[in-house]
């Protein structure tokens, strides 16, 4: 049995080892669905018991013992080891497999205890604020026995449904022209105004024939009679009945005349000339009836529902919308994001110089966010003050701010402090996933939120799509993505307590199929690996062998994404 196996509430993680399946979260049995804060908060207190090896020294054949991982934040974790590899309450020794470039990785003692190392409180939606200390920089409110403790991180799969569910739903919708529309999701199903298409239509361009051939060439009232006869054009009505072997040239588009029984394409037509100067039309195969010719309401019948309620608006939308007789949607407006990018040592142009690193979360967090849909402004860079901070996150208007690093508990991490002095409560406060384990989730009001990310750039992508896409998917009233597993390439190192999340890439295998690749540099601080993959793998302690199926999180701009489908997320190979 390998460190990290679940036995409790939160084992039997789909690829994992060992566990059992554990409660659903927010069904209890015989009830309804309660708060969904209180129910994931309920479960992570529940303190699943997790086994472990003896350590080394016990003696060959030593049962493994049974621990509490303490999730509540009243009970305080147990001290880490201070040996290399320390892992806290589970015993790591050197057989534990991990990446060697995650220095996020239980391995790194220095790392593990940093980022977990947070000052927030968890407290349930409903209850009441704690008074606002006098400061920013007031040290956590000590307890009988010392500091007050540190709140456990909160497993993946639960602090994703909290995010999810921070919200009881998007805002009211709005009405508002076509153009505005787009990306938003539509608040009302979209019903035909009209037949499509609206009177029968020639599909080629060609002739309108009435019965079968040869067909003579009308000459219609009021034509001059020298010269070809003139054609039926798109956005003309002809209102001459076309007699039974009579022809007339017709456009593609363009509305079929009354009598007339098919369409013969003009590369399927010979116009011979007659003795009596008219001009007959010869085809060498019949024209069936209603040949090229496209029905009034082959696509669809006035009343019909073109697409559901919660649909992305797309461009294919925005078109199909016009055809179907619409100027205005009644959609849900993008939500709006503001990000905060903190950090003394950041540089937004030219190369790293004297200690300072080019921010690499800036130009990459407002991109990604529009590709879900969100309305965000350009970056704003801070320096790490608590009152330029507190400012900036008390003024402003966004729905959801983001901030960028500064969420442990170093000297110049002022995020928490922060919260503190505005009365937030916060939701989150770490989370048992790597990277990004000391991300956060906090109510500043009743309809804004802060997400707080790691500074490290792959852990910050990990906090964006664990905390942040989930809640402003709520927002925007998107569904969430169907669940999509896939076989992976070659095997992934696990944490031995924590879910990872690592870059794949989609790759053909002659055995599984459809696979994923886990690919390189995929440390906390390292955008490689992402830069080239396709999803984030959701590997569960333990980590998962080749051909196992993992859950996957398909990037916004994967070959898998296809904005048409009403979720936004198809599957690789169209499934």
């Amino acid at each position: 049995m390998t460190h990290g196996e679940y036995d409790g509430a939160f084992g039997g993680e789909p690829g994992g080892t060992g566990g059992t399946a554990g409660p659903t979260w927010g069904e209890p049995a015989g009830e309804g669905r309660g708060d969904p804060f209180d129910e994931a908060l309920a479960l992570a207190n529940a303190a699943a018991p997790v086994r472990v090896r003896p350590e080394t020294g016990a003696g060959a054949g030593a049962e493994p013992t049974t621990v509490r991982v303490p999730y509540a934040t009243g009970e305080t974790a147990a001290p880490r080891s201070s040996t290399p590899g320390g892992g806290g309450d589970v015993p790591y020794t050197p057989d534990d497999p991990f990446s060697l470039d995650d220095p996020a990785a239980c391995g790194n003692s220095h790392a593990s205890s940093s980022s977990s190392s947070t000052s927030g409180t968890y407290r349930s939606p409903g209850h009441s604020s704690p008074s606002a200390p006098s400061g920013p920089e007031d040290p956590p409110a000590p307890t009988a026995s010392g500091p007050r403790p540190t709140p456990a991180a909160l497993p993946w799969h639960i602090a994703r449904d909290i995010a999810e569910r921070a919200v009881p739903g998007p805002p009211a919708p709005e009405t508002s022209a076509l153009g505005d529309a787009l990306g938003r999701t539509l608040a009302a199903p979209l019903t035909a105004l009209t037949d499509l298409p609206s009177f029968d239509t020639s599909a080629m361009d060609g002739w309108a024939v009435s019965g079968p051939g040869p067909w003579r060439l009308d000459h219609p009232a009021g034509a001059p009679e020298s010269g070809p006869p003139p054609g039926i054009l798109a956005g003309h009505a002809p209102t001459e009945v076309l007699h039974d072997g009579h022809a007339l040239p017709i456009a593609t588009g363009a509305r079929i005349p009354p009598g007339a029984t098919a369409v013969l394409r003009s590369e399927h037509g010979e116009v011979r000339e007659l003795s009596d100067g008219g001009r007959r039309l010869y085809a060498p195969q019949p024209a069936p009836p209603g040949q090229d010719i496209r029905p009034r309401g082959q696509e669809c019948r006035r009343g019909d529902q073109l697409l559901p309620a919660g649909a992305l608006v797309t461009p294919a939308v925005l078109g199909l919308a016009a055809a179907a007789g619409y100027d205005e949607l009644t959609a849900y407006r993008r939500p709006r994001a503001e990000v905060l990018v903190l950090g003394d040592e950041l540089l937004d142009h030219g190369l790293p110089q004297d200690g300072r690193i080019r921010d690499a979360l800036g130009p990459m967090l407002a991109p990604w966010l529009h590709a879900l849909g969100v309305e965000a402004a350009t970056p704003r860079h801070l320096a790490d003050d608590a009152d330029t901070l507190y400012a900036a996150v008390a003024e402003s208007t966004a729905d959801v701010v983001i901030t960028t690093g500064g969420t442990a508990s170093g000297p110049v991490d002022h995020v928490h402090p922060t919260l503190r002095r505005l009365g937030a409560e916060v939701l989150v406060d770490g989370v048992a996933v790597r990277p990004g384990h000391p991300m956060l989730l906090a109510r500043l009001a009743p309809h804004r939120h802060l997400v707080g990310l790691p500074g490290n750039p792959l852990a910050a992508v990990s906090g964006l799509v664990t905390l942040a896409e989930p809640l402003l998917r709520t927002l925007a009233a998107r569904p969430p993505a169907a669940p999509y597993r896939t076989p992976l390439a070659a095997p992934v190192h696990g944490h031995p307590q924590d879910t990872r999340l690592v870059p794949v890439a989609y790759r053909e295998d002659e055995r599984h199929g459809l696979t994923a690749a886990p690919l390189h540099f995929h440390g906390p601080a390292m955008l490689r690996g992402i830069a080239a993959a396709d999803a984030l793998a959701v590997v569960p302690p333990g980590g998962a062998e080749r051909g196992t199926e993992l859950e996957l999180l398909e990037l916004p701009w994967s070959a898998g994404w296809s904005p048409v489908s009403s979720t936004g997320w198809t599957a690789p190979g169209g499934a």
